[in-house]
């Protein structure tokens, strides 16, 4: 009698494949939960406007998260001085005001568009303006060069030519 075993590479490749992107999904990084729970307002109210502020906010460290989002020592320090000013009754843009002038507009993740951060803002449209340019460019001589035909050959050249051949 003999035993019908499905082919070893089938199912391990399924096996495996189901498995990897198991794990993947599991090793994803998840959001970091930065804000500890002794740095929280008892408020929700003045936690919720907190933590919107906290979003809004460069971590110095970091440079590319907000200070919700870093575990970095100094993060903590601005958010527990972002409490501590909602707290002494600042507005939102009161906080954001007192963080600027301490740390100047690096500190914001979208920071004002003005003569300083110029060049930041239209860089993006600048080099997409210049790409599209190249592009257009580009394809214009690739269509002047595919247009040009050779030049034919002159009478003469063409009886030189019909002479070689009845030569051979």
């Amino acid at each position: 009698m003999k035993v019908m075993v499905p082919a070893f590479n089938t199912v391990s490749r399924k096996h495996w494949l189901r498995g990897a992107i198991v794990a993947l999904a599991l090793a994803a990084p998840l959001p970091a939960l930065a804000v500890q729970p002794s740095e929280m307002l008892p408020d929700p109210a003045q936690e919720a406007r907190a933590r919107e502020i906290s979003k809004e906010l460069r971590c110095m460290v970091c440079q590319n998260q907000s200070i919700d989002d870093s575990d970095a020592g100094l993060a903590k320090d601005l958010r527990i001085l972002v409490r501590e000013r909602i707290q002494a009754g600042d507005s939102d843009q009161q906080v954001l005001e007192f963080l600027t002038s301490r740390y100047g507009d690096f500190v914001l993740l979208r920071p004002p568009f003005d003569l300083a951060t110029a060049l930041l803002w239209l860089s993006p449209a600048a080099i997409l303006l210049a790409g599209g340019i190249g592009i257009a460019f580009a394809a214009r001589r690739r269509r002047a060069t595919a247009a040009a035909k050779p030049a034919g050959l002159s009478a003469e050249e063409e009886k030189r030519v019909a002479e070689l051949m009845r030569g051979e």
